[in-house]
């Protein structure tokens, strides 16, 4: 079981008790999911500190239940749910961490040991590998040598070792809880991009003023960015956070910078008031970048004196960690200006990508596709299990519908509206100019079912918050009422539709990127997608599968899914597609030089 007791100072502590080393059997696990949601609906709680009863935190899964049914909830949607969680999450970990138990504290936010503690994946000395997440997020955090190194031996390693190879933020000789307590409650707030832009300039040296208009927000903010930093060089192996942060509500304070990124709400027209304002403030020759994650950079440009100087700077979330950055150039954005934006990224650590300035850029361009199949396929028959059940066997994190009960429904909701494909005046019929469109997510915000955070959304939840998905029965009758009212009879959809029908429509846009010419190259497209959009990188990309799998068989796909619907555009093969496999399908190294022929040609 899991005890549950909030601290002074908002902090909810989870004590893991099954002695003797607090293994994950199916009633522990239950009591981290249901404290971990009563922390989360409980408003007075800002953190949450994870531990283990009697000086250990947790030895691993409880092989007793290895040779029966599983029983209570899965490890790997606990954790999973635990790393969403958006409040901080730290592990207080003494005695051991190993197996299940290094994973659930990997899957927290932050982990902070006893010095005397051990931890390691020995999975490899049952002969299995870790199952709940650590060949995953191991990699991520200290790099791929250093993992494969520890999963494949099984070693333990202390305290000390972990701290120098990151996997811990912080050791200490004193009580590991009064510590993770007391750490939790110096970053409690954090998440805001601008605030983890911030921090990843200062952390290469650069001197940052970081201006915040509304009082509240920027009291937090200075309060929370140095907490950021400090932790962030800690792990970097940093003696001090080399960048110095200034702070201030006044944009005038700007002036005097070679570079200023915009990071405010993305709404075009508080952007072109925010460029307009900064354009009359800075002086000549300064860069200005906008954080968006597909928003023109043509219209900001237009709106100051020096289009030239105008670029996009997508960050993924939480900006100091994530390692894509998509630099957005139009066609009035300078070389200098794009390759002073590209050598930025890299001395932030990013993987910096050169894009071209459309709707949604790349990554999300090729998402709207991906987005698309998934509703059509509710439509059709399939449930949103179904659908992510297959997606997530593929290898995804997360399945699409999951995936947006997280980020919000009413996200899309909105740009929807704006695009003037949904709300007050708009038919609700399942076609929008001249092409097939899924009303479904609209009517699901509008019956006020917006995701996780209204407790509601394509699964249910325990209330607003909660993050353990369910499936609803609520939604299986909605979609066989909406079935009825467009006269569409449901049929079995099988897994291998579903992949076929959301990846392929995927990699068909991301050919069409390649055509337009807004990615250089189908490395640069598979490089968004593995850093940013969670593409399981053990099939290498997008575009690197779609060679795989063979092009040819995946323009017979496309024909044959088209054929069926034609009514959808995305599922016509891309005329690069049908020009690849015309002359003999060459691997995936080969694209850019072809491309490159037939862009020549073209010109001629």
């Amino acid at each position: 079981m899991a005890t549950y007791s909030r601290l002074p100072g908002s902090v909810a502590l989870i004590t893991l008790q099954n002695p003797p080393v607090n293994a994950l059997s199916a009633a522990v696990r239950q009591g981290i999911v249901d404290t971990v949601q009563r922390a989360l609906k409980d408003p007075k709680v800002t953190s949450v500190v994870i531990c283990g009863q009697n000086g250990k935190f947790c030895g691993g899964a409880d092989i007793r239940e290895f040779a029966g049914p599983m029983l209570g909830p899965p490890l790997v949607p606990m954790i999973h749910a635990i790393e969403a969680v958006d409040k901080p999450v730290a592990a207080a970990i003494e005695g051991v961490a190993l197996g299940g138990g290094l994973e659930l504290a990997l899957g927290c936010h932050y982990r902070i040991a006893h010095s005397k503690a051990l931890l390691g994946l020995p999975e490899v000395t049952l002969g299995l590998l870790p199952g709940a997440g650590g060949s995953q997020r191991l990699p991520r955090l200290i790099g791929l040598t250093a993992a494969l190194d520890l999963i494949t031996t099984g070693r333990h390693i202390s305290a000390a070792e972990a701290l120098k190879l990151g996997i811990l933020d912080q050791v200490t000789d004193n009580n590991v809880v009064d510590q993770a307590v007391e750490f939790v409650r110096r970053v409690a707030g954090l998440g805001t991009m601008g605030r983890g832009i911030v921090v990843a300039l200062a952390l290469t040296g650069i001197s940052v003023v970081a201006v915040e208009t509304q009082e509240k927000q920027l009291a937090e903010a200075s309060q929370a960015v140095p907490a950021m930093l400090q932790r962030e060089a800690g792990r970097r192996g940093l003696a001090t956070p080399p960048g110095v942060i200034s702070f201030s509500s006044n944009l005038q304070d700007v002036s005097e910078v070679e570079l200023v990124i915009e990071a405010v709400f993305e709404d075009m027209s508080l952007k072109l008031q925010v460029f307009r304002h900064l354009t009359s403030v800075c002086r000549p020759g300064t860069l200005l970048c906008s954080n968006t994650s597909g928003l023109d950079i043509d219209q900001l440009a237009a709106v100051t004196q020096s289009p030239g100087l105008v670029v996009g700077m997508h960050f993924f979330a939480p900006a100091h960690v994530m390692k894509l950055l998509e630099v957005v150039y139009g066609p009035r954005s300078s070389p200098e200006a794009v390759a002073t934006a590209m050598q930025l990224g890299k001395r932030m650590g990013k993987v910096s990508v050169a894009v071209g300035n459309c709707p949604g850029f790349v990554g999300n361009r090729m998402l709207k596709p991906y987005l698309e199949q998934a509703n059509f396929l509710l439509e059709e028959g399939a449930t949103p299990q179904q659908v992510d059940e297959a997606l997530e066997e593929f290898g995804f994190p997360m399945g699409v519908f999951r995936m947006s009960d997280l980020s919000g429904l009413d996200v899309g909701w909105r740009i929807r509206k704006e695009a003037g494909l949904t709300g007050p005046g708009v038919e609700s019929t399942r076609t929008r100019q001249g092409r097939r469109y899924s009303p479904l997510p609209d009517q699901v915000c509008e019956a006020g079912r917006l995701g996780q955070k209204t407790g509601r959304g394509w699964y249910q939840y325990d209330g607003p918050g909660g993050r353990v998905a369910r499936s609803d029965p609520w939604v299986h009758i909605f979609l066989e009422a909406y079935r009825a009212e467009h006269d569409l009879v449901a049929r079995s959809i099988a897994p291998e539709e579903i992949l076929e029908r959301c990846l392929y429509a995927l990699i068909n846009e991301g050919f069409n990127i390649l055509q337009d010419a807004m990615a250089a190259g189908p490395e640069d497209i598979d490089a968004i997608y593995v850093f940013g959009y969670g593409w399981p990188r053990h099939h290498g990309g997008p575009m690197f599968h779609a060679g795989q799998v063979g092009l040819g068989r995946i323009l017979e796909r496309l024909q044959h899914h088209h054929h069926n619907h034609p009514d959808v555009p995305h599922l016509k093969p891309s005329t690069l597609l049908r020009r690849l496999v015309a002359v003999g399908s060459p691997p995936v190294q080969k694209w850019r030089e072809f491309i490159n022929k037939e862009r020549v040609h073209s010109q001629l």
